[in-house]
């Protein structure tokens, strides 16, 4: 197994973990059956608990965004690669972060 194939792996699993967060997330954003308070302190504690879950969804939608990029980037060779100048990305910036599409020179 070449360390790419490793990388995604463990990109698909990572994938999987954020998908069924984002799922847990909307269904409970989104699909409330739950009577609304009528405590209006306790309505603007749930908006901005909702808030907060709201942009962790965001977040975690652009990093399924991103993990899908760069397994099509294993697949098609060039992962690992910088997009800015074309440069080998090190491999402990890939481990720390194996969606990355920069070196750390073109991410400053």
């Amino acid at each position: 197994m070449t360390s790419y194939q490793a990388i995604a792996q463990q990109l698909e699993t990572l994938r999987e973990e954020l998908t069924q967060r984002i799922d847990a997330i909307e269904k409970d954003v989104h699909h409330k059956s739950e009577p609304v308070e009528k405590d209006f302190a306790e309505q603007v504690t749930q908006r901005e608990n909702d808030d907060v879950l709201s942009a962790i969804d965001n977040e975690a939608q652009h990093t399924v965004q991103l993990i899908d990029a760069a397994l099509v980037r294993i697949k098609n060779g060039d992962y690992g690669i910088c997009t800015k100048c074309g440069e080998k990305i090190p491999e402990k910036r890939l481990a720390a972060l194996p969606y990355v599409t920069t070196c750390v020179n073109c991410a400053e």
